[in-house]
């Protein structure tokens, strides 16, 4: 007696009647093209991430503030830009104790130096316990710029 389960054929189909069995197309190019795309991709992502992430023209640091009598805050910038030929405008602002913003002040940065150090009062609704730059820009608006 034989031990195990039978063994069938596979079965035998016409010749002809369903056509001729060749060899599967070849598959690689769609890798290459799944590759390609996800470069594309990632150089893409990166770029915009450059472009947004990457360090500013012109940047403000706080380096003071003090409390002025009537609601006002003083306060002391140091302004580093990539470019010293061009006026750029720096914001800054003042805070309750809540955190929110109670006073703003554009302030003009001449064409000059590389590194500025300017002090400006910004007057608020409440009383301010903090000011902060909010941030610095070379696009002007047209009634901070002189004529």
């Amino acid at each position: 007696m034989a031990s195990g389960p039978a063994k069938t054929a596979a079965p035998v189909l016409p010749e002809g009647r369903y056509g001729s069995r060749g060899a599967k197309p070849s598959r690689r190019w769609r890798r290459w093209l799944f590759l390609a795309i996800a470069l594309l991709v990632s150089g893409v992502i990166t770029w915009v991430a450059y472009v947004n992430l990457g360090a500013a023209p012109i940047d403000a640091e706080r380096v003071a503030f003090s409390a002025k009598p009537g609601n006002a805050m003083e306060i002391t910038i140091n302004v580093t830009r990539d470019d010293n030929s061009k006026p750029g405008v720096c914001i800054v602002r003042a805070r309750d104790k809540t955190g929110a913003e109670s006073g703003r002040k554009e302030l003009l940065v001449p064409a000059g130096a590389k590194y500025s150090r300017m002090s400006t009062t910004i007057k608020s609704i409440g009383v301010p316990v903090t000011a902060d730059v909010f941030g610095c820009s070379y696009d002007i608006p047209r009634y901070l710029s002189t004529p």
